[in-house]
C-alpha cells in the first residue's frame, strides 16, 4: 500500500489561494473548508434518520406498504436487524478507510486526503440519488463510509497542524460545530422535503444537497494550503515556512513566533526521521498512555449514547408520542441545540482544559439520560393519544439537554485528543487507531440499538447512563491535561520520552559570507542530545555542550531583503535561529 502511494507522492507544491487572504482569513477559511468534510458526515446521519419515517422510502427499500399512522404506532413491519444493517454498514467501510487513510494522509498529504474523501462522497451521493432498491442503498452507504473514514481521520489532523498552539481546541470545536451543523441541515432539509410526500423526491432530494456539498469540498481543496508540518517533513521546507507565515503572521517569515515554531517543527522532524516512522506496535509499546487515551475517548464517546439518539431521533420522538410531522420538526430543533452546545467549547476548552469538560460531560449526560429514560418508562405506561404529550414534551426537553451537553464535551474533545496527543512520527497511525475505535463502537451502537430499544424500551437509556458514569471515572484517573502545550511538548505530559531542550531566548542573526553582494549561507543550532543522532547527519559538535549543530539547506539570498520581499514572503529565510540556555521542555519524541 505505502509503496504504491509513494509512486504518487507529490514532487512539487503549488499555492493557489489569493494573496489577500493571508493571515487570519486564510487560517479560519482553511479550517472551515476542511470541516465541511465533517459537516457531510453529520448530514448523512440526519438523512437516514429522516428517511426511515417516510412511507415511500419504506416501501421502496423494505417492501412494506404502510401509512404514517402505522409508522407512528411502530407498526411498519420492517425487520429491525435489516434496518440496523442499513444504518450501520457505513461504519464498517469507514473503519476500513480510516486504516488506509493513515498512509494516504502521510504520503500524499493532508489536503489530497481530504480531496479523495470528497470525491468518494460525491460518487456515493450520485448512487443514492438514483438508487432503485435495498442493494444499491447499502452499496451507496458503504461507498459513503469510505469517504467518511478518510475525512474523519484526516480533518482533525489538518485542524491541529494549522492551528496555533493555544487554539487547537478552538479549531477542533469549529470542526465539530460543522459536523453538528451538517446534522442540523439534514434535519431541516428532511423536514422541508417531507411535504413533498408521497413523491420519492421527499427522500431523494436531500441526497442532491449532499452531492452539492461534496462538489464544494472537492473544488475547495485546490485552494486549501497544505499543513506546514507535512511540507517540512516531506522536503518542502521553503513552502513550509511560507505556509506557516501565511497562516499565522500575515505572510511575515521574519515573525519571531513563526521562526520559533518552524525551528521546533524542524528539530522534531530531524529526530523523528532518525527514529523512523512509528509502527503500529510502537503505538502500544512506546506510546502506551497516549494510545489508551486515544482509544478510550472514542469508545466512551459512542457508548455514552450519542448515535443511539441521533441515528433514530425522529423514531425516538415518535415513540415518545409525537406524530411524524412534529417528530421531524422537533428533530430539527434538537439539532440546533446540538450545534449550540459546541459554542462554549470553542471559547473555553483551551482555557479550562480538556479534562474538566469531559468530567462535567459525563455527569451531565448521565443526568439527562436518567430524565429521558424515566419519562420513557412513564410514557410507555400511558394509552396512545393526547395523554402521552406531556411526557413526550419532557422527553424532548431531556434529549435537548443531552445533545447540548454532548455537543460541548464528549462530542468535540475526543477528536481533539486523538489528533493532538501523538507525535508527528505516529500522528497519522495514532489518529487512525483512535478513529477506527470510533467506527467499531459506532457500528456496535447503530446495530444493537433497534433490537435493544424493542426489548428494553426506556431501560436502554439507563444502560447508556452506566457508560457515562464509567467514562467519568476513567477520565479522572487516567487522562492528563494537554491544553496550552504545543504538539512538540506533549511527550513530557505523557512521560514517554520528551527531551528537555527548549531555550530561554531566541537570537536571530544574519550570517554573512565574504561575498561582496551580501550572499550568505546559514546554519541553525537545534538542541538535541548528540547520542540520539547518528554520526552521518551530524555536521559538527559544539564542545562541552549537549547541543549539536545541524546543517540546514543552503540559503542564498540577500542579507537585507527589501520590504517588498518581506511582505510577499518571496525572500529566503536570511537568518539562523540559535537556541541557548535551556529552561523549558519540548517533546522531540
Amino acid at each position: 500500500m505505502s509503496s504504491l502511494l509513494t509512486l504518487l507522492k507529490p514532487r512539487s507544491y503549488s499555492v493557489r489561494h489569493p494573496r489577500w487572504m493571508v493571515g487570519k482569513p486564510l487560517l479560519y477559511s482553511s479550517s472551515a473548508l476542511a470541516a465541511l468534510g465533517d459537516a457531510m458526515f453529520g448530514y448523512s446521519q440526519g438523512i437516514i434518520a429522516s428517511a426511515h419515517v417516510q412511507p415511500s422510502f419504506i416501501k421502496r427499500f423494505y417492501g412494506k406498504d404502510v401509512t404514517l399512522i402505522q409508522i407512528q404506532q411502530g407498526q411498519d413491519g420492517v425487520d429491525v436487524f435489516i434496518q440496523a444493517i442499513v444504518v450501520a454498514c457505513i461504519n464498517v467501510t469507514a473503519l476500513i478507510a480510516s486504516y488506509f487513510a493513515a498512509y494516504i494522509c502521510d504520503i500524499l498529504g493532508r489536503r489530497m486526503s481530504i480531496r479523495i474523501g470528497g470525491i468518494l462522497y460525491f460518487i456515493a451521493s450520485l448512487i443514492q440519488i438514483f438508487m432503485p432498491n435495498l442493494g444499491t442503498l447499502i452499496v451507496g452507504r458503504c461507498i459513503q463510509g469510505f469517504g467518511v473514514g478518510v475525512l474523519s481521520m484526516t480533518v482533525p489532523i489538518y485542524q491541529c497542524e494549522i492551528a496555533p498552539a493555544h487554539s487547537r481546541g478552538l479549531f477542533i470545536s469549529i470542526e465539530y460545530i460543522f459536523l453538528n451543523s451538517g446534522y442540523a441541515l439534514s434535519a431541516w432539509v428532511g423536514y422541508a422535503f417531507y411535504f413533498a410526500m408521497p413523491s420519492e423526491i421527499s427522500w431523494r432530494g436531500p441526497y442532491i444537497v449532499q452531492a452539492v456539498m461534496a462538489v464544494v469540498l472537492v473544488f475547495g481543496t485546490f485552494f486549501l494550503p497544505e499543513t506546514p508540518r507535512w511540507l517540512v517533513k516531506n522536503g518542502f521546507k521553503r513552502a513550509g515556512m511560507t505556509a506557516l507565515a501565511n497562516l499565522h503572521s500575515k505572510g511575515d517569515v521574519y515573525d519571531p513566533v513563526v521562526l520559533k515554531t518552524y525551528d521546533c517543527i524542524e528539530a522534531a522532524i530531524i529526530v523523528e526521521d532518525v527514529m523512523g516512522e512509528a509502527t503500529w506496535g510502537q503505538l502500544f509499546s512506546q506510546y502506551t498512555r497516549r494510545s489508551a487515551v486515544g482509544i478510550t475517548c472514542q469508545l466512551f464517546a459512542q457508548f455514552n449514547g450519542i448515535n443511539a439518539v441521533l441515528y433514530y431521533l425522529p423514531e425516538n420522538l415518535t415513540r415518545a408520542g409525537f406524530d411524524i410531522g412534529r417528530s421531524l420538526l422537533y428533530a430539527g430543533a434538537c439539532a440546533l441545540i446540538y450545534c449550540a452546545g459546541t459554542i462554549p467549547t470553542m471559547f473555553f476548552v483551551d482555557k479550562w482544559g480538556r479534562v474538566p469538560f469531559l468530567l462535567v460531560g459525563s455527569v451531565g449526560l448521565a443526568a439527562a439520560l436518567a430524565i429521558v429514560g424515566g419519562l420513557q418508562y412513564y410514557a410507555d405506561s400511558l394509552p396512545e393519544g393526547i395523554e402521552m404529550l406531556p411526557a413526550a414534551d419532557g422527553i424532548f426537553a431531556g434529549v435537548c439537554l443531552y445533545l447540548f451537553i454532548f455537543g460541548a464535551t464528549w462530542g468535540p474533545i475526543p477528536w481533539l485528543l486523538g489528533a493532538e496527543i501523538f507525535p508527528m512520527r505516529a500522528r497519522a497511525k495514532g489518529m487512525a487507531l483512535s478513529t477506527s475505535v470510533n467506527w467499531i463502537s459506532n457500528f456496535v451502537i447503530a446495530f444493537i440499538t433497534p433490537p435493544l430499544f424493542s426489548a428494553m424500551e426506556g431501560g436502554y437509556y439507563f444502560l447508556l447512563l452506566g457508560f457515562c458514569l464509567l467514562s467519568g471515572i476513567f477520565v479522572y484517573f487516567v487522562y492528563p491535561e494537554t491544553a496550552g502545550k504545543t504538539l512538540e511538548e506533549l511527550g513530557d505530559v505523557f512521560g514517554d520520552g520528551g527531551v528537555g531542550v527548549v531555550q530561554r531566548e531566541i537570537r536571530i542573526r544574519h550570517a554573512l559570507s565574504g561575498d561582496s553582494n551580501g550572499e550568505f549561507t546559514g546554519r541553525s543550532i537545534v538542541s538535541e542530545p548528540s547520542h540520539m543522532l547518528p554520526a552521518e547527519i551530524v555536521n559538527s559538535a559544539l564542545s562541552d555542550s549537549s547541543e549539536t549543530t545541524l546543517p540546514l539547506d543552503e540559503l542564498s539570498t540577500k542579507a537585507n531583503p527589501s520590504d517588498d520581499e518581506k511582505s510577499t514572503g518571496s525572500a529566503e529565510r536570511p537568518m539562523c535561529v540559535e537556541r541557548v540556555d535551556s529552561t523549558e521542555e519540548i517533546d522531540l519524541s
